[in-house]
């Protein structure tokens, strides 16, 4: 297999590629150092917003024609925003890759923000937004984000409140692009069939007289550790209860991030990389054991996202209406105080790390995927975190993950938050 290769171009731009020539094929991505994180009071839900704005055409490229363009070539071309990154990716042919560098070259300095469009945008996310308060997971989720944070950005949701999304303007929008989506606060990344020396000098034909922009201010708030347990009850229309405790979690480059990972899977069944999801274990995992199997709860979900700050670690239950609630909080407490107070078992271990590795390998074997994987690595930590990610798993001890779950699963350190449905 082909070294990574990065390198950093006299703008600012980082620059990371692989080779990868098991089929003609090539991702492209483009990722800023922005997402909820980086707004402001009054602000939230604008990197969202300037996410769809940089699809709404350029000065030489009218809206509507990148999706041409890309659809032409038999591509698959999108962005998202999260709460530490926005990301452009577009998957081609080997040999039209170019197309892609040239799309997101132009968009990282033309990006028009007409007026017209601005308000047909707002339309959309409002909608967007209206759709999600729909959703009982969703507004518990919402609710509960909220009363995690005292002072950290991370209390609201990618999408923003819709008080700020009413008031939020063309200029502010404008700048708060020419603030983030610049070459100095960008990461290139490019998988696939191709040389690493041409492109290389591609990008940087492309990039390099892209001006840097001003040093983007950095995020100064710590979040104080929390003393109280806190609760959250909304009532509203449904089928069913929902349940969601969260309590706060490490970051990424936290050392124990990797055990964390493992209890994740005894919990609630393998999965890989964080970005990507996904569960392995299914009916073996303990979550399911104690509470889907008896009856207690329909579906349950443990869910561990590897980020920048201390995020949330969260356990989601839905629940039949008749169920007493206490019952099925305490059973779920009580799980994690059985890892709190027991070592996992070696058999139980053994298959947790056996099956997180597996995700991991599963979910990197295509070229876009592999992609995601090195610029989502190299904004919320380092490459050196993903190159030693599976021998990091298979380290953890049952001593490792005691450990980590006497520092998370904590009564001042939790929030409770029920959907009663009415």
């Amino acid at each position: 297999m082909h070294p990574i290769v990065t390198q950093t171009l006299p703008n600012g731009l980082t620059v990371i590629l692989a080779e990868r020539h098991a089929a003609p094929v090539a991702s492209f991505w483009i990722w800023y150092r922005v997402g909820s994180r980086n707004e402001s009071p009054g602000l939230t839900g604008i990197s969202h917003w300037v996410e769809h704005m940089l699809f709404k055409g350029t000065k030489t490229h009218p809206h509507g024609d990148f999706d041409r363009m890309i659809q032409r070539e038999g591509g698959n071309f999108n962005g998202m925003t999260w709460i530490d990154w926005t990301a452009f990716y577009t998957t081609l042919p080997a040999d039209r890759i170019d197309l892609a560098l040239r799309i997101e070259a132009d968009r990282m300095q033309n990006a028009l923000f007409d007026p017209e469009e601005v308000e047909r945008e707002r339309s959309v996310i409002i909608a967007e937004r209206e759709g999600n308060e729909n959703k009982p997971a969703y507004m518990l989720r919402e609710q509960v984000q909220a009363a995690a944070y005292l002072n950290h950005p991370y209390g609201h949701m990618v999408i923003g409140w819709k008080e700020d999304l009413r008031r939020i303007t063309r200029d502010d929008l404008y700048a708060h692009y020419r603030t983030f989506y610049t070459p100095n606060n960008a990461v290139a990344v490019a998988v696939g069939d191709f040389r690493a020396e041409g492109m290389a000098d591609r990008i940087e034909a492309l990039f390099a007289d892209i001006p840097a922009g001003p040093e983007p201010p950095s995020v100064r708030v710590t979040e104080p550790p929390p003393r109280a347990e806190r609760h959250v009850v909304l009532h509203g229309p449904g089928g069913a209860h929902h349940l969601l405790i969260a309590f706060q979690s490490v970051p990424a480059h936290d050392p124990d991030f990797f055990a964390l990972s493992v209890l994740t899977a005894v919990l609630d069944g393998a999965r890989g990389l964080p970005i990507f999801g996904g569960g392995g274990l299914g009916r073996a995992a303990r979550l399911h054991r104690a509470l889907v199997n008896t009856g207690l709860a329909l579906s349950v979900h443990a869910s561990l996202a590897a980020t920048l700050d201390p995020y949330l670690y969260t356990l989601y239950a839905t629940v039949q209406p008749d169920q007493d609630r206490q019952v099925v909080v305490q059973r779920m407490l009580d799980e994690l105080d059985r890892l709190r107070d027991e070592p996992v078992g070696e058999e139980e271990l053994a298959r947790a790390i056996k099956g997180t590795r597996a995700m991991f390998a599963y979910q990197s074997e295509n070229v876009s995927n592999q992609a995601m994987g090195l610029g989502f690595a190299s904004l919320v930590t380092d490459l050196h975190w993903l190159d030693t990610y599976q021998e990091r798993l298979a380290a953890v001890t049952p001593d490792d993950i005691q450990r980590v779950a006497r520092r998370l699963f904590r009564p001042e350190n939790r929030v409770i938050g029920w959907y009663v449905a009415a």
